[in-house]
């Protein structure tokens, strides 16, 4: 497909600036471009690119100073998403079907223009919902339910009983309902505790891959509408995130925590259990949070702390060989003063 800058910026919602009738075929980075496709900045730090990238036209948030062919916009990341959506042609998506090697319990729902592929495998009583994809190998357990418009790539499973919402998305190895990490320990031995509870992912989320949604012990486990997870995250048994979270690679969620609304969990954030994290708080990277975090605060650090407080403490420990000299220094001559006094 190719557009007019114009019409590309009618699609996306912007505003031209330069040549409307430049002609746009592709998408790429700023380095990458060549002649006929359109890149984008969104953060300053690489506006120097700009004087330097083949592209036709640049994608730039308003008010930033172009020689290119430009369409502005509120926001460059999503105006650019919707352009490479138009220009790439879409996800690739399988046609509707049942593979013959499929597995398809004959008690199980499935809805209109389905795809499933081969080896996968939906048990009794799973419902899948209409125009879902099952990727070759997905696992959907007896009793699962599946709302329309999901893709479920390779390898990914949805335990018995588990609930996904409408256009859930589910990466390579990611698993909704698998038991909780519960056990009860006597005279040395760890006796499992069942996990009786399930797993409920609502409108819109999305799994990276190899994240883990652990089933509930009792009553059911919760991921907000509009949440996305990162590759490799762990979300315990019991947890409800609110809607529109961003969870990074590598955080973990200790069991019966709760998210507010637009919480952040930066990349290997770790908290631990029964602890509320309110509306709009932001955990930063690495940091272990072991108690409640206000709504709207940012947190940081191996115990973590209000961010402002971090930044002081890490400022004042890269200051502590200066003021170590400088305490020496001052005790050599309290020692002198000292003895000038006959001390």
């Amino acid at each position: 497909m190719e557009l007019s800058l114009d019409e590309l910026a009618r699609l996306v919602g912007g505003t031209v600036s330069g040549d409307g009738a430049t002609r746009i075929r592709g998408v790429n980075g700023l380095r990458e471009a060549g002649p006929g496709e359109i890149a984008f900045l969104a953060n300053p730090k690489y506006a120097p690119l700009l004087a330097q990238t083949r592209a036709s036209a640049v994608i730039v948030a308003d008010g930033t100073e172009v020689s290119l062919p430009a369409i502005r916009a509120r926001n460059p990341d999503l105006a650019f998403a919707r352009a490479a959506e138009r220009l790439g042609g879409g996800a690739w998506r399988p046609a509707p079907g049942v593979h013959p090697k499929a597995s398809v319990a004959p008690g199980a729902r499935i809805g209109k223009d389905v795809s499933i592929g081969a080896f996968a495998v939906v048990e009794e009583d799973a419902s899948v919902g209409d125009g879902s994809v099952l990727c070759p190998q997905v696992y959907v357990g007896a009793g699962a339910r599946l709302g329309p418009g999901c893709f479920l790539w390779p390898q990914s499973a949805v335990r018995e009983r588990c609930e996904l919402g409408a256009r859930v998305i589910l990466h390579c190895g990611a698993v909704v309902g698998s038991d909780g990490f519960g056990y009860a320990t006597e005279e040395g031995v760890h006796h499992k505790i069942p996990q009786v509870g399930i797993a409920v992912l609502e409108d819109d989320v999305e799994l990276g891959a190899n994240a883990t949604v652990d089933r509930a012990r009792f009553g059911r486990t919760v991921i907000g509408r509009g949440t996305k997870v990162d590759n490799l995250v762990q979300i315990a048994h019991n947890v409800t995130t609110g809607q529109g979270c961003l969870l990074a690679a590598q955080a973990g969620v200790s069991g019966s925590t709760r998210l507010g609304n637009y919480v952040v969990l930066a990349g290997q954030a770790g908290l631990v259990g029964h602890i509320q994290v309110g509306d709009g708080a932001v955990v930063t990277a690495k940091a272990g949070v072991g108690k409640d975090v206000p709504a709207g605060a940012t947190v940081s650090g191996l115990h973590a702390v209000e961010i402002r407080r971090h930044l002081r403490e890490a400022a004042a420990v890269a200051r502590l060989p200066e003021a170590l000299e400088e305490l020496r220094r001052l005790r050599k001559e309290v020692e002198e003063l000292r003895k000038r006094l006959g001390g």
